[in-house]
Order: C-alpha cells, then structure tokens, then sequence
C-alpha cells in the first residue's frame, strides 16, 4: 500500500520516495509485524483458549501430558500478521508477492483442516490423504511460478558455479517435492515450545538475503548466482520473520500457545518456496540443517524397527531422543537455535565458494 502510494504522490511529496526502497520497505515490514504482535498476542490466545485446546501428539515423552488443554493454531496468528504487514509493505504489482500469498493460505487452509480434526475428531486427517492434498497444492504453486515469473528452469548446485541443470518442465514437479518435504520437516521439528520457530527465524533471514542477492542483477552476476528479480519477496520474509519473533514471545517455555499444522505447514512450504524463487533450493539442506536432522531421525527410526526390530533412538524425531536422555527442553530448544544459526552463516558462505 505504501509503495503505491509513493508512487502516486512522489512527485508532489518527494519524502514519499524512502517507501520505494526495498531496505525501507523490509525493516518497515519487520516492525510492523512485531508490533501487531505484541498488541494483539494476549487477545488471540484467549480466543484460542475458548475455542482451540488440544492434546498434545501421541507417541511422545509422559512429561508433555502436562501441556494438554495448551490453545492451538498459533500459525493463524503467524498468517494474519505476516498478511496484514505486508499488504501495507509490498509491491502488488509483483506476481511473486500473490504466489507466495498462495502458498500461505493454500498450505494454511490444510492445516487448518488437520488441526480442527484433531481438536473435534481427537485424531487428524490419514497421513496419505494429507500428503495427496499437500502434493495438489504444491503442484499448483508450482505451476503458478512456472507459469508467471519464472525467468529460468535451472537449478543451482552449491560450490560449483558452472554447474546449472535445465529441468525444463521437470522444474514443476521437482518444486511441488521441494514444497512437500520441507513443510512437513518444519512440521516434525514443532514439537517442543519453540523449537521450529528459531531455526525457521535463522531460515528466512538467510533466505531473505539470498532473495535479496538474486533479485539485484549486479550482485547476483558477481556472485555466479541466477538473476531471479526476488527482492520483493524479502518484505514478505521480513513480515513472516516479525510474525515469528512475536508468536515466540508468547510460544517460548512454558508455551502459552501451539503453532500448530496450521503454522507449521505453510511456514515450511513458503520457506521451500523462497529458496525455489531464489533458485537455491539446494541450501535449504544446510540452512535447513535442523530440519532435515529431525527429518532423516524418523526415517532411520522407521526403516531401522521395520528391518531390524531395532529402535535406534528412544524415541523419534531426534528432539525427543534428547529429553529422554534426560536433557531439559529448554537446552534441547536452545541448542538447536545455536546449530541453526552456525547453519545459517555456513548457507551465506557457500554463496563466496564457488
């Protein structure tokens, strides 16, 4: 809104002109959506607490039975702060913008529909019914950015600069993968009172920046790294990074409130979705890092007990291992924040070794 303004009303109000700069426009974006936060925090969660209690998941440690009845569906909080601060920030001209807004609600609305289940129903919806409905609304960003605004089918291989496979149509598909896998890694990884949103705060900056380099041509030629024109999307990134760090206000142990499949699902995909703009969707392993460890700990378990009738870790996803080992969960959540920040800076170093 903002940015249109400026553009109307520049030539008779030059002070108008700072609204036009993505760097204005990105910490406006950010504070704006810590404020709304913190004014509007207390009252979402007790709405919640009248209509969105949950139990925590099955099959984790006997110690969070003492979290049930903890107000649900902060990611709704995430999603309206994140909306409402970069519609005031953004250029909606830019069909990138509309995507990624796409991939929010596309994302949140399953979410949504897992998380009223699981409240109503006491179970949510099969695992193969969800992962069907997140592969449809993958495929259909997908094919939206194809479609639209993708400049090249390329994708980049970290550390070597001249290596840049051409998946030509394949690129829809391998996109709506990249989609489904990382939001339900980030999904996983929510199951200790802010343990994914740290490391997704670490992710998006990182992203953030890498949009910001792929979306500046002189920059992205000096680094050997695709042209993409995603700046705009560092103020999407900015409002999400905002939304984050005020749920976590209220999300840090004890929790008073849950992101839920509502938060988790659509934070992961527009994350992977980000770094598919960006054309470095690749580094979402390393940035991700944290991610992708609670990821392959539920593979290995599952493959393990199935093969072997062995359990490799007490419990699966790893964060679970480590609280019956008997760490505290707030230095699990703690730790876990550090790695994802050394991962974050090892991300933007790989952009100079190339």
């Amino acid at each position: 809104m903002l940015y249109h303004i400026a553009l109307q009303l520049q030539h008779t109000y030059s002070f108008l002109n700072i609204f036009r700069y993505i760097s204005v426009r990105t910490m406006g974006a950010l504070l704006t959506s810590i404020i709304i936060s913190f004014i509007f925090g207390s009252n979402f969660i007790s709405f919640c607490q009248k209509m969105f209690r949950s139990n925590v998941r099955e099959w984790t440690p006997e110690s969070h039975q003492q979290k049930n009845n903890t107000p649900t569906m902060g990611g709704l909080f995430i999603l309206a702060v994140c909306f409402t601060s970069s519609a005031f920030w953004c250029n909606w001209h830019d069909h990138r913008v509309w995507i990624f807004y796409l991939c929010l609600l596309g994302f949140g609305a399953l979410g949504f529909f897992d998380d009223w289940y699981k409240i109503t129903k006491k179970k949510g919806v099969s695992a193969s019914f969800k992962f069907r409905l997140q592969l449809l609304i993958a495929t259909v960003i997908a094919g939206a950015w194809y479609y639209f605004v993708a400049p090249t089918t390329t994708i980049c291989i970290p550390f070597l600069k001249h290596l840049n496979p051409d998946l030509g149509y394949f690129i829809i598909l391998w996109a709506a993968g990249v989609m489904v896998a990382t939001s339900n890694a980030v999904n996983l990884t929510d199951g200790l009172d802010g343990l994914a949103t740290g490391p997704l705060i670490c992710s998006f900056t990182t992203f953030g920046i890498i949009a910001y380099l792929a979306g500046h041509s002189k920059l992205a030629s000096y680094l050997f790294i695709p042209y993409a024109g995603t700046a705009e999307l560092v103020v999407i990134g900015a409002s999400l990074i905002g939304a984050l760090v005020g749920f976590l206000w209220y999300n840090a142990h004890p929790a008073q409130i849950f992101m839920g499949d509502v938060g988790s699902l659509p934070l992961g995909a527009s994350l992977a979705l980000m770094a598919i703009m960006a054309h470095q969707e690749l580094l979402l392993l390393i940035a991700g890092g944290i991610f992708v460890m609670e990821t392959v700990s539920v593979i290995l378990q599952v493959l393990s007990f199935k093969i072997l009738g062995k359990r490799i870790f007490r419990m699966a996803p790893i964060h679970h291992h480590f609280e019956l080992l008997g760490w505290q969960e707030t230095k699990i959540v703690i730790r876990f924040w550090i790695i994802a920040i050394i991962l974050a800076l090892c991300t933007l170093l790989t952009l100079k070794i190339r």
